[in-house]
């Protein structure tokens, strides 16, 4: 006996059935992802709302023309600061600076940019972004924020310049001291020379 004949329309049905199989397959795959997406965009939107709710101070700064082992290096350096340095699709960062301190950034976010916000102290993020465009020509400053306030990208050195926390009480503290060690010798002066006075007297009437 020869093969079982298999008639055309019943061959075209399988194919059929096949191609709408994998179609299905297709579309629950692709609502899969884009339902995946949609939760990681909402996840980053969240987490910069998060930083720049707790932020003293921002900057935006576009890196085109990076390559990947310098950027490896300013991460480390932004890591070893304790400043939060991300590149966030504008977009995403637009959604997530709204109605922060940091809202006046919204409409500057254009091209390739990524974020940097200092947490504990004002000027850490200026600094790490300053010194690594300082080698790196690349890094190109475009905003900058001090407490709410949008300053010029050129103010980055100011910024960067502030004093830390520990500096601004050692600065403090000497201003405080400087007053009250004149004032100490101010009261001890009469004093002591009272007591060179009386040291003198002595000595003339042990001489006479």
């Amino acid at each position: 006996m020869g093969k079982e004949w298999v008639r055309p329309h019943g061959r075209w049905k399988k194919i059929t059935t096949i191609v709408i199989f994998l179609l299905c397959t297709l579309t629950v795959t692709e609502e899969l992802v884009l339902s995946k997406n949609i939760e990681q965009k909402k996840a980053i939107v969240s987490e910069v709302a998060d930083v720049a709710a707790k932020a003293l101070t921002a900057i935006a700064a576009e890196y085109s023309g990076i390559n990947v082992a310098d950027m490896t290096k300013l991460r480390e350096s932004a890591r070893q600061a304790g400043i939060y340095l991300k590149v966030v699709r504008n977009t995403l960062a637009r959604r997530g600076l709204e109605g922060t301190k940091f809202d006046c950034m919204r409409e500057g976010l254009t091209g390739p940019l990524l974020l940097a916000f200092s947490n504990n102290e004002p000027g850490t993020a200026a600094k790490v972004i300053r010194d690594f465009a300082k080698t790196n020509d690349k890094l190109v400053v475009k905003l900058v924020v001090l407490d709410g306030k949008l300053l010029a990208p050129a103010d980055i050195d100011a910024l960067a310049d502030l004093p830390s926390y520990d500096e601004a009480i050692s600065m403090l503290m000497g201003v405080i001291k400087a007053p009250i060690g004149k004032l100490v010798r101010t009261l001890v002066e009469p004093h002591a020379k009272l007591v060179r006075t009386l040291a003198a007297v002595a000595d003339q009437k042990r001489a006479a």
